[in-house]
């Protein structure tokens, strides 16, 4: 069997063909309390490498919070346009992290920004990031949506929209999406299937409200899951494993 008719088959056994990887900066620090923790970012590059194995098309969106949050700048006294930019431009060294980590793996990636900055990304081109993603690369879009006021969440979901992507997988600390903190009620109960309404009115934390609204008018599944369980993404896309759908 050759590789091309072995990547066919592989993508014919999953759930989705193309998808959204969204994962906050924090995921990168590991038990560090700020930045990069490397053993982090390559396992999590591992567990991307597993799925990408499948043929599985992927995007990813990786948020800036070890780094800076343009929020919290602004609370403490920052202009919040510029608390923006610079959470955005964290965002950008994430991704150059994860990119590295990939490629050591023999994964062609691209980092693409919606920054202008040719010496270290491309820029965002939708015509050319879907034929990236058509060529079996990965592709990291950094600097959010480029505009300030805008979270990497919604960021994420605008970028799945735009590549077509079937679903985006939030990969979290926990295995879904839960009624209430399951860190601090014993008692909490996980849904299986939440409709975006739901957690809107109940201000679930899946995401940001414009991400929500924004994956429910395009009927966009979000499947929240825990990034710190190994071969979870890949479980999940081969019909196994424990989640969340919010769905319509």
């Amino acid at each position: 069997m050759t590789s091309s008719s072995q990547s066919e088959t592989s993508s014919a056994e999953t759930t989705y063909r193309r998808v959204m990887l969204k994962i906050s900066g924090e995921a990168l620090m590991g038990d560090q309390g700020f930045g990069l923790h490397p053993p982090t970012v390559q396992r999590i590059a591992h567990e991307v490498k597993t799925v990408h194995d499948m043929g599985v098309e992927i995007c990813m969106v990786i948020g800036g919070g070890n780094i800076f949050r343009g929020l919290q700048g602004s609370a403490q006294g920052m202009e919040r346009t510029t608390a923006d930019y610079m959470g955005m431009l964290a965002t950008v060294m994430n991704a150059l992290a994860m990119q590295s980590a990939l490629e050591a793996l023999d994964i062609h990636t691209r980092v693409i920004s919606a920054i202008t900055m040719n010496e270290v990304a491309e820029p965002y081109i939708r015509r050319r990031a879907v034929r990236h993603l058509e060529k079996k690369r990965v592709c990291i879009f950094a600097a959010g949506t480029g505009n300030p006021y805008f979270t990497t969440d919604t960021a994420a979901t605008l970028r799945a929209n735009e590549m077509k992507c079937e679903a985006i997988f939030k990969g979290t600390k926990v295995d879904g999406v839960y009624d209430m903190d399951p860190a601090k009620h014993a008692e909490a109960r996980r849904y299986d299937v939440v409709s975006y309404d739901d957690v809107l009115a109940k201000r679930l934390g899946v995401m940001d409200a414009s991400a929500i609204a924004l994956a429910r008018d395009n009927n966009l599944p979000i499947i929240v899951f825990s990034l710190d369980e190994p071969g979870g993404f890949r479980g999940i896309l081969a019909g196994k494993g424990t989640y969340t759908k919010v769905q319509g």
